[in-house]
């Protein structure tokens, strides 16, 4: 049964798919092929191509892969409830609307979280192909991988014979009026420390520090606007003058958490603090003069704010000084757009992001996601974080060492995408390498001859819950898919 892009992605968002737990939306894949008739392969990191044989005619085209990610950085507004209850991004729909602006454009947006139109609307086109017969294409494998946003451990396991095609339409590309032709390596490692807690001292009242109002985003897309990163800040805040506190005894740390993707910019961050009632006014002032800086040094996020509040009791605090270790860490990282790239106006040569910080009973973790276009840069900034954490007496897991991609200018891919958009949208497209990872230089390391196009309607703000996708550029989009497999069957 034919189905729209719009009516797959209404379907797709009412299954849960956060990075890592990708199970219930491959199950949800491998159902929607077996329901068209058409023949799948699930491997062990739940990575799913489903295949649809050409259109009859053109069985002697090349095949084509339609690359895509099932998972989402789904991330909520901190006061938003769902039914009444926290959001629960293990089990929760998405809620999609749309929306018209004073200029009549339509976007789709999000109910207090992110959309997941990143990747979700490419896929469903993916999907919405397969289901059309009227389509004219060649043979075609419909590849999507799990945990593309927070490692891209699908596509690194992908095994050499999971796929024929060398020829791969990507749709994760975020830009209508470009063709990606070249994506930053990433570096991600996370730092472990092993909590010590002991007693709160008895007397001591307890103060929640919140600093949040941040506009958040992608760390990789949207580094170069400059945004504030509270898990930054909060370091930055607590290892001035309130250090003084925790080496003296004045203070301590019962929990510290912010962010929640590793690769989004952290809007939010919060330490539980119990604190000697003689400090307490000189607290609420730092925090007051603090306020004053972060709203003048941060005035791309107009929202941005700390502030001290009352806080519930707890039973226990971490050590003084496994708390300054953490917080020292932080503070002597790299955060943000660290180079510009010489040679690409505009364009972030490396960066770093500090994207979560969480406290639990027998574990403190921080992220870091390094990204570069130069692989020899990437490594150097990864080393040097390593070494900070290892100085601040943490150990340091590394997961994703992918290299960047660049796509072969002469590519025949490359050349019929851009004509295909040029003679359907009556537009040149512009080739942009972007300052985020794709899945793209994995493919080029296992498939040797591999050609790759990289495209996608025009989405803001993904990874944060200010997602939204312009359904007019979703629209020509869809067109152009449906151009451009026509050409391709058409080729020898």
């Amino acid at each position: 049964m034919k189905q729209s892009f719009y009516e797959i992605f209404s379907e797709l968002n009412k299954v849960s798919r956060p990075s890592h737990h990708e199970g219930k939306v491959a199950d949800w894949l491998c159902q929607f092929a077996e329901k068209h008739g058409l023949k799948y392969r699930r491997d062990a990191e739940n990575c799913v191509v489903i295949e649809k044989p050409a259109t009859p005619g053109y069985e002697d085209a090349a095949p084509v892969v339609i690359l895509n990610h099932m998972d989402m950085v789904c991330v909520a507004k901190d006061d938003y409830l769902r039914d009444g209850r926290k959001f629960d991004p293990m089990n929760d729909e998405i809620r999609a609307y749309v929306e018209t602006d004073e200029n009549g454009v339509r976007w789709m947006k999000a109910e207090g979280t992110s959309l997941g139109a990143d990747n979700g609307v490419g896929l469903s086109m993916a999907l919405a192909v397969l289901t059309d017969d009227s389509l004219v294409h060649p043979a075609l494998e419909v590849l999507t991988t799990t945990n593309e946003e927070d490692g891209m451990s699908g596509a690194e396991a992908l095994s050499l014979d999971f796929i024929k095609g060398r020829k791969i339409v990507n749709l994760d590309s975020e830009d209508y009026d470009t063709v990606t032709v070249g994506a930053a390596g990433a570096f991600l490692q996370v730092a472990h420390w092993t909590p010590t807690w002991k007693q709160v001292p008895e007397g001591y009242v307890y103060r929640r520090i919140v600093i949040d109002g941040g506009l958040g985003g992608h760390s990789g897309l949207d580094v170069h606007k400059k945004r504030c990163n509270c898990n930054r800040e909060l370091g930055l805040f607590m290892c001035g003058e309130p250090v003084n506190a925790l080496i003296n005894g004045q203070m301590v740390v019962c929990t510290m958490n912010g962010g929640t993707a590793n690769a989004s910019i952290s809007s939010n961050a919060s330490a539980v603090v119990a604190i000697d009632p003689a400090i307490n006014d000189a607290l609420a002032d730092l925090v007051a003069q603090f306020n004053e800086t972060l709203k003048t040094a941060r005035d791309t996020d107009p929202g941005i704010n700390i502030r001290i509040e009352e806080a519930a009791a707890c039973d226990k605090c971490l050590d003084a000084a496994v708390a300054i270790n953490v917080l020292r860490s932080i503070h002597d990282l790299p955060c943000g757009v660290i180079e510009m790239h010489k040679e690409i106006p505009g364009t972030v040569m490396t960066s770093n992001n500090v994207g979560v910080l969480h406290v639990s009973d027998d574990d403190i973790t921080v992220s870091c996601h390094t990204r570069s276009f130069s692989n020899d840069e990437m490594h150097r900034y990864a080393d040097a974080i390593k070494e900070t954490f290892e100085s601040n007496h943490a150990t340091v897991k590394q997961l994703m060492d992918t290299g960047s991609w660049f796509e072969d200018p002469n590519s025949t891919l490359l050349e019929t995408t851009c004509n295909t958009f040029k003679d359907v949208l009556g537009f040149e497209p512009n080739k942009i390498a972007i300052h985020a990872v794709l899945e793209c230089a994995y493919f080029v390391q296992k498939y040797p001859g591999v050609q790759i196009a990289s495209i996608g309607p025009l989405i803001i703000e993904p990874h944060s819950t200010s997602e939204r996708i312009n359904l007019d550029t979703a629209d020509n989009i869809w067109k152009v898919v449906v151009e451009l497999l026509k050409r391709l069957a058409a080729e020898k």
